[in-house]
C-alpha cells in the first residue's frame, strides 16, 4: 500500500463511503479505486489527485498535504546517483536491496537522519 493509497482509504473510511460510490463519483472503476488504495497502481496523476480533493471537499493545506502523499507514493522508485560519489551509489543500492527489511522503527530512524517527519498517519488529518 502506497502513502496516497492507505489515506485515501483512511479518508473513505472515517467519511463511511463505500469504494464503489467513490469510484462512481470520480469516474472510475471499483477495480482502478481498489488498486490506487492498495498501491497496484503507479503513483496517481495530479488530475485525479484534484479529482479526489474535489469529491471529498478537501481544501488548502489539506489537499496540499494529500498531494504530497500522492508525489511520493511511487512504488517503483528510481535514484539516480549518476555525478554522485561512489558511497552514495553504494548506500542507494543497498538501500534498494535491503528496504523490505526494514521495520517502522528502522525506517523512522532513517527518516530522523535525512531530517525529513513521519506520521503514523501518513500526513495531516483532512478533516
Amino acid at each position: 500500500m502506497t502513502p496516497f493509497g492507505h489515506k485515501l482509504r483512511e479518508i473513505r473510511a472515517e467519511r463511511n463511503i463505500t469504494l464503489k460510490d467513490m469510484a462512481k463519483g470520480l469516474g472510475v472503476s471499483s477495480a482502478y479505486l481498489s488498486s490506487i488504495e492498495h498501491g497496484h497502481r503507479g503513483q496517481p496523476s495530479r488530475r485525479f489527485v484534484h479529482r479526489v480533493c474535489q469529491y471529498l471537499n478537501i481544501i488548502w493545506d489539506d489537499a496540499e498535504a494529500l498531494e504530497e502523499l500522492a508525489i511520493r507514493s511511487d512504488p517503483k522508485v528510481s535514484v539516480n546517483t549518476a555525478g554522485l560519489s561512489p558511497k552514495a551509489t553504494y548506500f542507494a543500492n543497498c538501500l534498494a536491496e535491503k528496504i523490505s527489511t526494514l521495520d517502522d522503527e528502522e525506517i523512522e530512524a532513517m527518516m530522523k537522519v535525512m531530517n525529513q517527519e513521519f506520521d503514523d498517519n501518513l500526513g495531516p488529518s483532512t478533516e
